[in-house]
């Protein structure tokens, strides 16, 4: 029985079929799949970069990226919506990266050209790496209130790069219980460094 439009039963759509769809070519596929995590990818990018106009950039730039590179994605490796949000996270990071190099070389520019004859005092990189120091212990501190398995799920999820399912794998454990380790060591990592 197909749903009717005014029942209130929510229709489950299947991330993952629509990406396999896609990578075969199926811009049909791919337009659903773009509706479905289109607010998801723009939050994550919106809470990376904190800037509504790069997080726009950022989002269509992820998912222009997902649609060329949807036919390496493997549903047993991740699920569609793991794979185009890391997409989206790893822009997000590129494009702060990026912007802070730019801002950096063009402080830099700005203290040669206003004295020209002086090599430049390289205040911005002392600040800069003091700040680094203290987010670090600030981090390093924070994973440390984090019981071993989250703290481990953690580390090889965004230290070590994986997806849930490459966690799942390296630590033996059900792709549920990757999930739940990552997602709870998050909140009391959020929860550590808001309160720091």
């Amino acid at each position: 029985m197909t749903p009717r439009i005014d029942d209130r039963e929510e229709v489950t759509v299947d991330l993952d079929a629509l990406l396999v769809a896609a990578g075969r070519g199926d811009a049909r596929a791919f337009e659903r799949l773009y509706t479905e995590l289109l607010p998801q990818a723009h939050r994550l990018a919106l809470r990376t970069v904190r800037d509504p106009q790069l997080a726009e950039d950022v989002t269509q730039e992820a998912l222009v990226e997902a649609w060329r590179r949807a036919a390496s994605f493997d549903p047993r490796r991740a699920t569609a919506r793991s794979w185009v949000l890391m997409i989206t996270h790893r822009r997000a990071v590129d494009r702060v990266r990026r912007e802070q190099r730019q801002r950096v070389q063009a402080e830099h520019e700005a203290a040669t050209l206003a004295s020209p004859g002086a090599a430049p005092v390289p205040q911005d990189a002392v600040v800069e790496d003091d700040y680094r120091a203290w987010q670090t212990d600030r981090v390093r501190t924070a994973l440390g209130r984090l019981s071993a398995l989250q703290r481990e799920a953690v580390e090889a999820a965004f230290y070590g790069g994986r997806t849930h399912a490459e966690v799942a794998d390296h630590l033996g454990v059900p792709l549920g219980t990757a999930k739940t380790r990552i997602r709870d060591g998050l909140g009391r990592l959020r929860d550590a460094l808001e309160g720091a």
